[in-house]
């Protein structure tokens, strides 16, 4: 068979994988179509009205961004589940214990307050770290590949995109915060990013500085090299002034959008795209049970490149409050020499 053959074939087991994973997802649940459709009226007009970019509502990749929206029920559990393991096993509810005295002498009011500001931070972090740690960049991929942003577009994730924030959660949790509030301020946080996507002209320029605005995402967006790696904040741009990677150019706005690495249309090619060389997950169990301490070294030495990366992240030379930045980084994943890029789980072997 023909390069053409191959192409064509795969482009139809995607296309039919994706359709499948719509059906099944539907007929566990409708209420994903109801979502939309409330998101559509709630967010569309003002798109009509005060537009950024002019651009259609059938745009290109609008089918793949609302499958992704229909098959969240779905695939999502498979996430949150991977997310509770690695939230266990990271221990990071243990320093979580340590500060739940101090946080339970707080009254109620103030304890939302120190919980959200908590969450904010740690969020900033594992946001930023999802951008530059090579390895979960692959994940993170998938919802920046979109090259239009609006009403939609921000639905476009993969399940396992954020388990990182799993050790934070334990930690919000271990310090006293219930289940349902760090639900809560999980769930306002979707919601406000979804608005966040919007293709509305609004600049908003007061606020810049005090609450993240469509102006502040789209930028984080933009794949223009200047302003990759800037604005990882979620709700307060406080975190990105302090760290260095607060980007807010008052003379220009963005106007290109996605990444310069392969991304596979079709949301069953995207959810199967950050997985590529990675081994059976029943194959990596049978191993770890026949040969437990080999195992236990290779998971050890990967989580230590891990970290890291995490650490080199962190102390990397950033940009200053005035979006200046000094030395723009490479994007991750789109070179190969990007140094030190973790075995993680036997990835590529």
């Amino acid at each position: 068979m023909s390069a053409g053959g191959k192409k064509r074939l795969k482009q139809i087991a995607g296309l039919v994988a994706g359709a499948a994973l719509v059906i099944g997802s539907l007929a566990i649940s409708r209420e994903p179509l109801v979502a939309l459709a409330f998101l559509f009226l709630i967010v569309v007009p003002f798109e009509k009205w005060k537009p950024r970019h002019p651009q259609r509502v059938r745009r290109k990749g609008v089918g793949t961004d609302v499958a992704h929206g229909i098959v969240a029920p779905l695939v999502t559990p498979i996430g949150v589940f991977v997310a509770a393991v690695i939230g266990v096993v990271s221990f990071g509810w243990l320093p979580g214990l340590a500060v739940r005295p101090l946080v339970a002498m707080l009254p109620g009011w103030a304890a939302m307050i120190v919980g959200l500001l908590l969450f904010d931070a740690l969020i900033y972090w594992t946001h930023r770290f999802s951008h530059e740690v090579p390895f979960l960049w692959r994940f993170h991929a998938v919802h920046h590949s979109t090259e239009t942003l609006d009403w939609v577009s921000g639905l476009r994730q993969h399940p396992f995109d954020g388990v990182i924030l799993a050790p934070a959660f334990a930690f919000l949790l271990g310090a006293g915060f219930s289940g349902e509030y760090a639900g809560a301020v999980t769930v306002i946080q979707i919601l406000t990013g979804l608005f966040l996507h919007a293709n509305v002209r609004w600049r908003l320029k007061p606020l810049h500085k005090l609450i993240i605005t469509p102006e502040f995402h789209h930028w984080h967006h933009t794949n223009e090299p200047k302003a990759i790696h800037s604005n990882y904040s979620v709700f307060l741009p406080i975190w990105d002034i302090l760290f260095g990677t607060y980007f807010m150019p008052s003379n220009r706005r963005p106007e290109t959008y996605g990444i310069d690495e392969h991304m596979p249309d079709g949301v069953a090619a995207q959810m199967l795209w950050p997985l590529r060389g990675m081994p059976n997950p029943l194959t990596v169990l049978w191993t770890a049970f026949r040969h437990p301490i080999r195992s236990t070294r290779r998971l050890a030495r990967e989580v230590r490149s891990l970290l890291r990366q995490m650490k080199r992240s962190a102390r990397r030379p950033t940009a200053n409050v005035t979006g200046v930045v000094p030395r723009p980084p490479v994007h991750p994943m789109s070179r190969a020499e990007v140094p030190d890029q973790p075995e993680l789980v036997g990835v590529g072997r």
